[in-house]
């Protein structure tokens, strides 16, 4: 997924102090393009929390009747320095890219995208695409690439059926990392995780996790406390490193939840539209050879690659600022 921001800021990416007990960090509406766009709900970066692990975005949609908003329909647009991950609950998003990946990313699937240097792709759930979708729901997470891989090579995995464990009663689908004794087969740059965490209603899960990790609880549906704070839907509750259980616990309706989380992230980045670089210089870079790749330049277009089964034109990058790019405190 892209940032439609047409006028984005830049942001610092950096280890934030842990605080002692659950910080709670609320989402901000951002919507996905004109008047009848869908709107997802922001939670990374946030002025408060910029990373949760190698974690530095999360956007979570839905459920969207596309019938009404038309859907998700992402042309072709670029990436640098992170990985994408798709994550749904419901309906269908149909994910191409420049290496040639054509893929139906269906609920309880991972669809996991490396950027690498350079890669450009698109994303459609619309009408167009599946005449009989009628919602789409899910999360749509960057973590950002460490020094030592954020220049290698493009890479797009799908895991169709992620391991699943049961803990205290609750259904745990491991997608990214391991936990509770179940490891994703998917590949990852950082010591991190993520899952799916359904808890069942008046249901109490005590969650073996990393001590070294810290870890981010977002709430999709349910009424849930994190280590006895109690989160709203959309919220992001962010715990620190140090716990060798999370505990979660479900109120009268039952909990459905993403974990993510993974080791403070060890380096500082700058975040400016869909880049994630290190300096003023060489997002400037990456966003002058996306417009040169559009036109047909064979620069851009050897680090971004083409995405021809979209059949829209690709997504223009906006206007840099007239400032030089810093990251935001």
């Amino acid at each position: 997924m892209t940032n439609l921001d047409p006028r984005p800021d830049e942001q610092r990416c950096t280890a934030e102090p842990a605080p002692a007990g659950v910080e709670l960090v609320p989402p901000r509406d951002v919507p996905l393009g004109g008047p009848r766009a869908m709107t997802v709900r922001r939670t990374l970066p946030s002025r408060g929390r910029s990373l949760v692990g190698p974690f530095c975005f999360a956007d979570h949609y839905g459920p969207d009747d596309i019938a009404q908003t038309g859907g998700m329909d992402v042309p072709p647009h670029p990436h640098i320095g992170l990985q994408t991950v798709t994550w749904l609950f419901e309906g269908r998003v149909l994910h191409q890219d420049a290496l040639g990946s054509v893929q139906t990313v269906e609920p309880g699937q991972l669809s996991l995208m490396t950027s690498g240097h350079g890669i450009s792709h698109s994303e459609e759930g619309t009408l167009a695409r599946f005449p009989q979708q009628g919602v789409l729901h899910g999360y749509q997470l960057w973590t950002a690439l460490p020094e030592d891989a954020r220049h290698g090579a493009q890479a797009f995995e799908h895991v169709a059926d992620p391991p699943v464990v049961d803990v205290d009663g609750a259904r745990v689908q491991v997608f990214l990392g391991s936990l509770a004794g179940a490891t994703s087969p998917a590949r990852a740059y950082s010591p991190l995780v993520a899952a799916q965490v359904d808890v069942p209603a008046g249901t109490t899960v005590r969650l073996p996790v990393d001590p070294a990790f810290e870890h981010g609880v977002l709430l999709d549906a349910g009424d849930l406390t994190v280590a006895g704070q109690p989160v709203e839907p959309a919220w992001l509750a962010y715990t620190g490193p140090g716990r060798d259980v999370l505990e979660l616990r479900a109120g009268e309706r039952d909990v459905r939840a993403v974990l993510i989380g993974g080791e403070p992230f060890g380096e500082q980045v700058l975040m400016w539209w869909n880049f994630v670089g290190r300096t003023h210089e060489e997002v400037v870079e990456a966003r002058d050879q996306w417009q040169a790749a559009i036109a047909g330049d064979p620069v851009g277009v050897a680090r971004f690659g083409t995405v021809p089964g979209h059949g829209g034109a690709p997504l223009p990058a906006p206007a840099l600022p007239h400032v030089r790019l810093r990251p935001r405190e």
